[in-house]
């Protein structure tokens, strides 16, 4: 009984787990099963309980007969072929019923190993059904038209009316609202949208309507990338599994072995043949190693479904594994631990002359028509503090260096062109310019009419749970995590205090990231790397797992998990996830194990009835099954271990 990958089998969903038709062939056998059995009770005639009892035997053993020759065919030994053999050979020694009982429960435990393989699968795949099969598309002339969302391409403008779910991946480029994205990132509150945000398909819209340009097309969409890489997750085998069913052919064929053994020995020195040969099949059936071998598979492919529930595409069942042995996280700064956008963290006047609102209202003016970062991190600073910035006139910008304009009759300069030679004040704004850099912060000079009016204090803002994430972290792997980054040693080690790191590597390109990830290896760390950029692209590939925020392209190839919704609490939580499965794994091998030796050791010294036997068996495969399974619960995904 082999652990079932992801595949879609061709049925409909709609009908749930009895559209499965290993479910149906089971129902089937375990009806004739009860037909043969009363009617034999009832003193039915013969043939007709003999062919209730054939019926059974070929609706609830045509599939493992078959997956079992397919195997032989392929000169290897499968479990399922071992099954069929024990119920025939009890069969043919009078054991009719026993034969039965045998593929009835058999049957029923592939049954259930098929239903809990649906659940992990539809888990995940339910999610496409969160995507509207349309979207309400603006023509270039202003009118809307009702488009399938398939046909949508990138550059698309839609509308998304409140209570409405947004038709594809995008930006906001109109309009304002809260967006529910609990079923791509797992956050359970909605986030507020404005223009220049991004939105997922699938996720629901809240009171506001939203105009969004389309950035992807549906097959490459958020939600169908965690479709995709959860089923080809699950063709992948950790190396776990892989040494187990390296070991199962060597131990069917000691089986098939031993069970010639068991009957031959006891009967070439007079035994009964009806006893020994029964003894003999019970043998088989309870050495099988089903249980072991699904031991490993449905935890790891249910750890993997509930991440990406929760907004982490795990890429195989590898990384999964692997995750658990991480002892350092190393972060990149800018777009992994902070949001990659400047902010004005203080506005400081000099001298009397503008207080800070005036200041700041003057280089908003500046700094309108800029496209710059620094400028869009100024005009929204004034527009956060109510500050209505007259227009510029007169506006030059030289890369570099700032820009240049007339603001209410003044001649405003903001950026490093405005501590020009001549400057009146210059020395008192380089003093200013050295404590503001000193404090961890980019500082912006602002000169009026020729005179050093004040200083911008610049920021890039921590996300809100880079915090959390450490502190999480600090628990999980008992090690603080590293910061590495190309920025300065100032705005690093702000940051690092901020949000607790120590160890701080700073001032690296990308090929110092690589040779810190290797100094870490070196040291006997297992290193799992997170970043978002193409910068961090070398560094993910030679991390020991590379983790890649929701940003380039090239980094989310390169990486072996995508963190989707950019949530840093998905850090420790995934690390956690992987070590439970690891836990679930070694119980299930543990009791697996257990339950063969104790059944082998019961028929061998003592006396075990066939359909004990075949109870034993099967029930301990079906429990290790439901075990992996425990890991698709929402309580298994959380920051503590």
């Amino acid at each position: 009984m082999q652990a079932q990958a992801l595949a879609v089998p061709q049925v409909d969903s709609r009908h749930g787990l009895v559209a499965l038709p290993e479910v149906r062939w089971a129902a089937a056998a375990t009806a004739l099963f009860l037909v043969a059995a009363g009617a034999g009770a009832l003193g039915a005639p013969a043939v007709l309980v003999g062919a209730a009892y054939v019926a059974c035997y070929a609706s609830g053993g045509w599939g493992p007969a078959r997956e079992g020759l397919r195997a032989l065919r392929h000169r290897t030994l499968d479990v399922d072929l071992l099954m069929i053999v024990a119920a025939l050979g009890a069969a043919a020694i009078g054991q009719t019923f026993d034969g039965a009982l045998l593929i009835v429960i058999f049957a029923t435990s592939g049954a259930l190993e098929s239903a809990a393989t649906k659940r992990t699968r539809d888990s995940v795949r339910g999610l496409l059904a969160l995507a509207p099969e349309q979207a309400s598309r603006l023509r270039g002339d202003g009118t809307e038209e009702i488009v399938a969302a398939q046909q949508l391409v990138v550059a698309d403008v839609i509308v998304v009316r409140p209570g409405e779910r947004v038709g594809a991946d995008g930006v906001v480029v109109g309009g304002a609202s809260e967006v529910d994205e609990a079923t791509i990132t797992g956050e359970a509150m909605p986030v507020a949208k404005e223009p220049g945000d991004g939105v997922f398909a699938g996720t629901l819209n809240g009171t506001g309507m939203l105009r969004v340009r389309v950035e992807r097309a549906a097959a490459d969409s958020v939600v169908a990338r965690i479709v995709a890489l959860v089923e080809a997750a699950s063709a992948t085998k950790a190396r776990t599994q892989l040494f187990i069913e390296k070991v199962e052919q060597r131990y069917s064929v000691a089986v098939v072995a031993a069970t010639v053994g068991v009957f031959a020995v006891p009967f070439a020195f007079g035994a009964a043949l009806q006893p020994t040969l029964l003894r003999a099949m019970t043998f088989m059936i309870v050495a099988s190693p089903c249980a072991v071998v699904l031991a490993t598979m449905p935890p790891l492919l249910s750890a993997i479904a509930n991440a990406g529930r929760h907004g982490v595409l795990v890429k195989s069942a590898v990384v999964m594994e692997r995750l658990s042995s991480v002892d350092v996280v190393a972060f990149d700064k800018t777009g992994t631990l902070t949001e990659g956008t400047p902010r004005v963290a203080a506005v400081e006047p000099i001298g009397d002359r503008f207080d800070a609102d005036e200041l700041l209202s003057l280089a908003a003016g500046a700094e309108g028509p800029s496209e710059h970062p620094l400028a869009r991190a100024v005009t929204a600073a004034a527009r956060d503090r109510g500050v209505e910035p007259p227009a510029a006139e007169d506006f030059s910008s030289q890369p570099g260096r700032g820009v240049a304009a007339v603001v209410a009759g003044h001649r405003v300069e903001v950026g490093q062109g405005a501590l020009r030679d001549g400057l009146e004040g210059r020395d008192e704004a380089r003093r200013r310019l050295a404590l503001v850099d000193a404090r961890g912060h980019t500082a912006v000079l602002v000169a009026v009419d020729g005179r050093a009016a004040g200083v911008l204090a610049l920021a890039d803002r921590s996300r809100p749970p880079a915090r959390a994430s450490v502190d999480g972290l600090r628990k999980a792997t008992g090690r603080v995590p590293v910061l590495l980054t190309g920025d300065g040693h100032g705005p690093a080690g702000r940051l690092a205090a901020e949000v607790g790191i120590d160890d701080v590597r700073a001032g690296l390109l990308p090929g110092g990231k690589v040779d810190a990830v290797r100094e870490l290896q070196a040291a006997g760390r297992r290193v799992l790397f997170v970043g978002d950029g193409v910068n961090d692209a070398p560094a993910l590939a030679a991390a020991d797992l590379g983790a890649a925020m929701h940003g380039a392209d090239l980094a989310l190839e390169t990486a072996d998990l995508v963190l989707v919704g950019d949530d840093l609490i998905a850090v420790p939580a995934i690390i956690g996830l992987s070590r439970r499965a690891r836990r679930v794994v070694a119980q299930n091998l543990v009791f697996a194990g257990t339950a063969i030796l104790a059944l082998v050791t019961l028929d061998l010294v003592g006396r075990l009835p066939l359909p004990l036997g075949v109870a034993g068996h099967e029930g301990s495969t079906v429990l290790v099954g439901l075990n992996g399974l425990r890991l698709l619960a929402h309580r298994a995904w959380s920051a503590q271990d």
